[in-house]
Order: C-alpha cells, then structure tokens, then sequence
C-alpha cells in the first residue's frame, strides 16, 4: 500500500502512472515495461551509462532531460516529435520559442541513439530512448526511480505553432494551471508532482522575481497535498 512507502518510493509510484497515462493518451501501441528484453535488452543500460556519463560532465541536463521528456509528452503524447528536425517549409516543434533556445540535451539522446542502433537497428523508438532518459535523469539527481513502460511509437508530424498552444506558460495563474494540466486529464496532485521538476536545474531569475506572478491558492494547495502526504 501507499502508506508503507518511503517519499522516493511513492514519488516514483506518482510519475510511473502519470508518464503511463501521458504516453497511453494518444499512442495506439500497447505499452508494458520490459517492452525491449528480448529485441534489445541492453537498451535500458546503454541510455543509463549515457546519461550518467553527461551528467556526470554537466549536472546541469538532468533537469534538460526531464524537461524535454515533458515539453515532448504534453503536445502530442510521448511521441518523441519534440526531437524532430525541422523540413523546408515546417518548422518544428524544437523551433517554437517556448524550445530554442532554452531546451537542452539533444546531444545526449543522439549519443544514445546511435549506440542502440549500432546493436539493435531500427527497433527501439526515439520516444523510448527520451522517456528512459529522464527516467535516468531524476535517479541520478534525485534517487527517484521507476519502472518505464515503453512500445511508445515515434510521430512523424511536429509543429513549431504546438508548443505554444499545450504547454503552460510561465504566468499562468492557479486556476490556468488546473485547468490546463486538467484538459490532459491529470489531477492537481499529478500537475503538483511533476511541477516538481523545477527544484532542479537553474533558470532566469526574471522567471521569479515578479512576486504578484506567484498564486497564493496554489501554494496553498502544494503546502495542504504535502502535508497530506506526509501523513500517510
């Protein structure tokens, strides 16, 4: 049960069912842990030495890498557009300003690729590789771990105009961040606990220092769900 968890424990319960929920609501394929053991077992451990070998230069792109895994998740599901390149006339989404150029750690998923294409070629999915990745990221950052479902099936389309349209924007108020986190089907405590990626990393000191940008009903709300949680 919950209630016979540790904090890192039921924080990685949390962002299992969150990134299942993320990555089912618009992928038609069949998701299940251990999606790759017999197609490309070593896949989970090449990403994993990846990331610890960058991170280890950089702590910096832990958060680079949770980050993009959610600006990828929250558009169009896991479907790994977000690491689309842009074509002639279709700018992509790693083009809209909410991604360039704040979005980082593209040369660590291309390391990664190329490994598990030189031992298994065209079989595990860019998605996959993202979602295993910041999975990594928040062990090595923050000993949260958890199991990854995976078969997710990587999207050919990626638009510059989406980002902007699904992920919420830095001013946004309580009630905007409900109801934005809610028109993808995840609850207040689910938006809090992802909105926990942010105690990593570093950002502009412009994103904080605007006090009346700051909700008190959402804090309020964060203080009540960690107290809860706390008393399980």
């Amino acid at each position: 049960m919950m209630s016979s968890l540790g904090g890192s424990e039921k924080m990685a319960t949390i962002l299992f069912c969150i990134m299942l929920f993320l990555a089912t609501s618009v992928s038609a394929a069949s998701l299940k842990v251990g999606f790759y053991k017999s197609s490309c077992p070593s896949a989970e451990m090449i990403v994993r030495k990846a990331v610890n070998k960058a991170v280890s230069k950089n702590l910096g792109l832990t958060a680079g890498l949770i980050r993009m895994h959610f600006h990828d998740c929250f558009v169009r599901g896991c479907d790994g557009s977000v690491l689309l390149d842009s074509t002639p006339g279709n700018p992509s989404e790693n083009e809209s300003p909410v991604n360039n150029p704040s979005l980082r750690g593209f040369e660590v998923i291309d390391e990664v690729k190329a490994e598990i294409e030189a031992q298994c070629p065209q079989i595990v999915q860019c998605a996959d590789v993202l979602a295993f990745a910041a999975r990594d990221s928040a062990y090595k950052v923050g000993g949260i771990n958890y199991v990854v479902p995976l078969g997710c099936r990587d999207g050919r389309v990626s638009l510059k105009d989406e980002p902007t349209l699904h992920l919420p924007p830095p001013f946004f108020n309580a009630k905007q961040l409900e109801e934005n986190f809610a028109r993808k089907g995840l609850s207040l405590h689910e938006m809090v606990t992802l909105s926990g990626a942010h105690s990593v990393g570093v950002s502009h000191c412009s994103s904080f220092s605007n006090d009346s940008t700051l909700s008190m009903l959402l804090t309020l709300k964060i203080l009540q769900w960690i107290l809860n949680l706390l008393d399980t």
